[in-house]
């Protein structure tokens, strides 16, 4: 059967090397395991920012940082840019969100079209084209949000609920703790499990799926865990120990004078300073663990309803992540930089066709990145391709096996003006940017504002512990890298206002226009 529905899944800051299905040795990932059986696991998955706004703006657009201009959070996507939800409102279709997005409106852009807030277009403009079935960005008190109005409903008392329970927690001797601080990690929330962030994202999920009887729908089901606050209910907070958790990743090389400047001053930051201390780790891995825990025993119950309804016949089904998270490995926390463990995500493809066959349960090293996800579920609805705006490709030519040439690099961008590093450094506010090139072999990290580029070469140096930038005799291996990146530069799609059939059908017309020019 063709192709009606999409599932798209997204959890945020998800580490690829934190699932069953992708080696962790203790980690139990039974649902998400099914689904990588099911479909393809793309191994080689790369987002195109280490940041969530950056990195979801090209997934919902399908174009690179550069391209969509979001570079960092609380960047707004240009009113001008279009979205996924864009595409689908053209073939009669909405784009539905349950979770989370990190869109913030572009103010300016929408008060040059005279747009007051309240105007249908206004609203669809706010949401990036998503379509609301419930919002919740886990980042913040949203004390008016549809999650904190239910929580208050089911006997959670407070004008912020979200503060006071689903990221508080409880000590052994019954006093409230605040789950911003890291060292109480391996307490239990003060939320029941069942009242819990993923819990609620995924009973919305489930009532929008069954409301739509026979209806096609596309939903995006977006997690806001195993982000920060790491903040588990019980009794995911307690399933694992710190010796369930992978070895920390870092080598005294990535220290001192010897460090890359950049990576030294992201290493001075307060986060990073945490994760130094091995009682942090100790505290917060765990937890991780039991919030992807919770994530894969809830994606059970969305397995289960798409069995009972017959969706498995005609739903494509996405599940990746919006970057990775540190925890430790090369001396940092949170996201951002270039390693491989913020980079590279999950990403498991289900292509109902039965042209995918084949390639069920298999495992594809070919690169994708973030940016394919577009184009993917507009072919797969047998939408228009929009060639001239996208700059990714479909996967479903790798589902259903058919040979073709594909990308031999990846590209990730970075913009790093909004961190303190960029004033310990002494730069001013302006333009300050690090873009990545990535080859099965190598990885190269151009920085702007005057800084040594990096090199990694990921045959000898897997962990990416020993930066080969500043090495005499890897200067032709820099060479073709920057090529690399100068033609990835060059060949980014800055013409979005005609398609390409329309730059065809005005190509040498001047005639027909009535202009003569160029007569003898």
């Amino acid at each position: 059967m063709a192709v009606r529905n999409v599932l798209f899944i997204m959890c945020d800051q998800l580490r690829w090397d934190h699932l069953g299905c992708n080696g962790h040795p203790r980690l139990a990932t039974p649902n998400i395991d099914a689904l990588a059986a099911r479909g393809v696991n793309f191994t080689e998955a790369y987002v195109q920012s280490g940041i969530c706004g950056p990195s979801r703006m090209s997934f919902y657009t399908g174009r690179y940082v550069a391209s969509h201009g979001a570079t960092h959070n609380r960047v707004p996507l240009s009113v001008g840019e279009v979205t996924l939800g864009w595409h689908l409102r053209e073939a009669g279709l909405a784009l539905a969100l349950a979770g989370k997005t990190h869109m913030l409106p572009d103010a300016h852009g929408m008060r040059r079209l005279a747009l007051d807030g309240q105007h249908d277009l206004a609203a669809l403009l706010r949401e990036g084209w998503f379509t609301l079935v419930d919002r919740h960005d886990g980042h913040h008190a949203e004390p008016d949000s549809a999650y904190a109005h239910w929580l208050r409903a089911q006997g959670y008392d407070s004008p912020d609920p979200w503060t006071d329970h689903v990221i508080a927690v409880t000590d052994r001797d019954g006093s409230v703790k605040s789950g911003w601080k890291m060292r109480h990690a391996r307490l239990p929330a003060r939320v029941r499990e069942e009242h819990s962030e993923t819990a609620y994202t995924t009973d919305q999920a489930l009532r929008f799926i069954e409301a739509q009887g026979e209806r096609p729908w596309v939903l995006h089901l977006s997690y806001v865990k195993p982000h920060w606050p790491y903040v588990a209910p019980a009794p995911y907070h307690a399933i694992y120990a710190p010796e369930d958790a992978l070895p920390v990743r870092r080598h005294p090389a990535e220290r001192g004078n010897a460090a890359h400047p950049i990576l030294r001053e992201f290493q001075n930051e307060e986060v990073a300073q945490s994760f130094q201390n091995d009682a942090c780790i100790a505290a917060v891995r765990p937890t991780y663990m039991g919030l992807i825990a919770q994530i894969d025993a809830h994606l059970g119950r969305l397995w289960a309803l798409m069995e009972r309804l017959g969706r498995w016949r005609d739903t494509l089904v996405i599940f990746t992540s919006d970057h990775g998270d540190y925890l430790g490995d090369h001396w940092l926390g949170e996201k951002e930089l270039f390693h491989d463990c913020i980079q590279r995500v999950p990403f498991l493809l289900y292509d109902p066709s039965p042209a995918a066959e084949a390639t069920r349960g298999t495992r594809d090293s070919r690169f994708v990145e973030a940016i394919d996800v577009a184009p993917t579920i507009l072919e797969a609805l047998g939408l228009p391709p929009a060639e001239h705006l996208l700059e990714g490709r479909s996967l479903l030519a790798l589902t259903r096996g058919a040979p073709e040439a594909w990308r031999e690099h990846v590209v990730s961008e970075l913009d790093w003006t909004f961190r303190a590093a960029r004033r310990r450094v002494g730069l001013p506010t302006g333009q300050h940017r690090g873009f990545m090139v990535r080859t099965a072999r190598w990885k190269y990290v151009h920085w702007t504002s005057g800084f040594p580029p990096m090199l990694y070469d990921l045959e000898a140096d897997p962990d990416e512990f020993h930066d080969l930038g500043r090495e005499p005799a890897l200067e032709g291996v820099r060479a073709e890298m920057r090529e690399r990146l100068l033609d990835w530069a060059t060949n980014l799609k800055c013409r979005t206002t005609l398609s390409w059939a329309e730059a065809e059908f005005r190509t040498d017309r001047h005639k027909a226009a009535g202009v003569f020019y160029g007569e003898w």
